[in-house]
């Protein structure tokens, strides 16, 4: 079980690394136009788990820095606000996944060595 408590290095450490996987994962998912709950369950199903409090304000942060577009369909009975992955933001979620495999290389190759 992992500690939650905000004083134990390891949870301090994995909320770091989760944090920077949020972000190339809502990029990845948002390749297809994705409205916030059906983020949050495509990103469950691919067992990352996020809050909504967490994934909301980094779609508008996203969507600021022109890596997402923000769309509201209303032609359903609930107005939904959806997602989509811009080019720019295609060319960064690429850049992340490029160094993100050298890196999860880089580590392999140095635990071999442990």
């Amino acid at each position: 079980m992992v500690p939650t408590d905000s004083a134990d290095p390891l949870a301090l450490h994995l909320q770091e690394v989760r944090r920077g996987t949020v972000v190339l994962a809502c990029l990845t998912a948002c390749k297809e136009p994705q409205y916030g709950y059906s983020l949050l369950d495509t990103l469950a199903r691919a067992q990352i788990q996020v809050e909504a409090n967490t994934l909301y304000p980094l779609l508008r942060r996203l969507d600021k820095q022109g890596l997402l577009t923000a769309e509201w369909n209303t032609d359903e009975p609930r107005p939904r606000k959806y997602y989509t992955l811009t080019d720019a933001g295609s060319r960064v979620a690429e850049d992340l996944r490029a160094e993100w495999l050298a890196l999860t290389e880089s580590l392999t190759d140095l635990w071999k060595d442990i």
